[in-house]
């Protein structure tokens, strides 16, 4: 299958400046995509100003480090010379949840927050932050669970295992750690409804370069002034769906994607694997249907994954101003000699589709729906992954 080429330019940011990679996004006109795009077709690059790091540019445009090393293979994480082109984060493949509250998709190490819409309304909006999740042995749980109060400049009780490991480190913590620039819960706190103290929360000024990466003791850690926004807008008995995605698919503008993300910690899953769980789900967007896809791009994104939608199938545009035609499908009665002269319409049954329909068995986007089979747009599920 091959897909026509995505004309688009390059948008060219600057890295020195303050942060111009806005995490809200506008959700898709067509109902049924979910890739959603900051700049359509483009990629986005930033251009360094001076000497810096891969993390430095992560902070600045509000990426996670994973995210942005991966983005950029052929870079130094820890130098970045003057006038070195850097790949940011455009496209993203919303998670297979709920539209609603906030979910956590801990696999890619990003969060996606649909703010509140009248009863009955789509969101028409989405906003994405970068996150750090747990450990390999203090894992973030998964499943559905709800906000469950919020704290502003919280204290931080340590557990007696986390003391104990500091302790063993060397670094002995209080029974209490009160509020303040070394505090590791930052300065708000968004509790969830989990055994445990699990919380939605932010960083201290030690480990900000942490975001984006499996380092917390099964908490959300966030950059300060994405905590404070969400804070601001999240209330108490918010829906939170946290899930492990690895691989995702979705369509937007008729062109099918699939987004991959490296294991956590702890995981290892093969390309065989991976390659079977992108089948399942690239036949469960196709209305249970499998396309003729592109089957280098799927293996190279599944090889790669620099965790950044790639484009895999296109299917056919809707066919505009169609007339519908409704062939006669029974034979037309024998005229009678006092009929002679009548021409009387036959009666036909159900209308059967023309041929130029008939090609396609894809679900099409058109600004008027069609009620036919070959038209029916395709379910939304809840997939929590691997």
């Amino acid at each position: 299958m091959k897909i026509r080429a995505l004309h688009g330019f390059f948008i060219l940011l600057s890295v020195i400046g303050g942060n111009v990679n806005a995490t809200t996004y506008t959700m898709p006109e067509n109902g049924n995509d979910t890739v959603i795009t900051q700049y359509h077709d483009d990629v986005a690059l930033t251009r360094m100003e001076q000497d810096g790091t891969l993390l430095d540019v992560a902070r600045n445009h509000l990426l996670g480090q994973t995210e942005i090393v991966r983005l950029n293979p052929d870079l130094d994480r820890w130098l970045v010379k003057k006038g070195e082109i850097v790949r940011l984060s455009n496209k993203r493949i919303l998670p297979d949840s709920p539209h609603e509250g906030i979910t956590l998709n801990i696999a890619e190490y990003r969060m996606y927050f649909y703010p509140p819409t009248p009863k009955g309304e789509a969101p028409k909006q989405v906003m994405s932050y970068a996150h750090g999740v747990g450990r390999q042995d203090w894992k973030t749980p998964l499943g559905k669970t709800k906000v469950a109060r919020k704290v502003m400049n919280p204290e931080w009780h340590p557990p007696e295992s986390i003391r104990r490991e500091h302790a063993a480190n060397g670094d002995p913590l209080p029974v209490i750690v009160p509020p303040g620039p070394h505090n590791p819960l930052g300065s708000r706190a968004l509790y969830l409804a989990l055994p445990g103290e699990y919380r939605i929360h932010g960083t201290d000024i030690d480990k900000i370069y942490g975001i984006g990466m499996q380092i917390t003791h099964g908490c959300v850690r966030m950059y300060p002034e994405d905590v404070e926004e969400l804070y601001d807008m999240v209330s108490v008995g918010t829906p939170v769906y946290i899930v492990k995605q690895p691989i995702k698919v979705g369509w937007l503008d008729n062109v099918l994607y699939v987004e991959a993300h490296p294991d956590l910690e702890g995981e290892e899953t093969t390309l065989d694997q991976r390659f079977a769980t992108a089948l399942r789900l690239i036949q469960k967007a196709n209305n249970q249907e499998m396309p003729d896809f592109d089957q280098k791009a799927l293996n190279q994104a599944l090889k790669e994954q620099r965790g950044e939608p790639v484009a895999i199938y296109e299917r056919l545009p809707p066919l505009e101003g169609m007339v519908e035609s409704l062939p006669v499908s029974a034979p037309a009665p024998v005229p009678t000699p006092a009929r002679k002269t009548s021409s009387l319409p036959v009666r036909a049954s159900a209308p059967v589709p023309t041929p130029a329909r008939k090609a396609s068995s894809l679900p099409v986007r058109a600004p008027a729906p069609v009620p036919t089979a070959a038209r029916k747009a395709s379910p939304k599920g809840y997939y929590t992954g691997n």
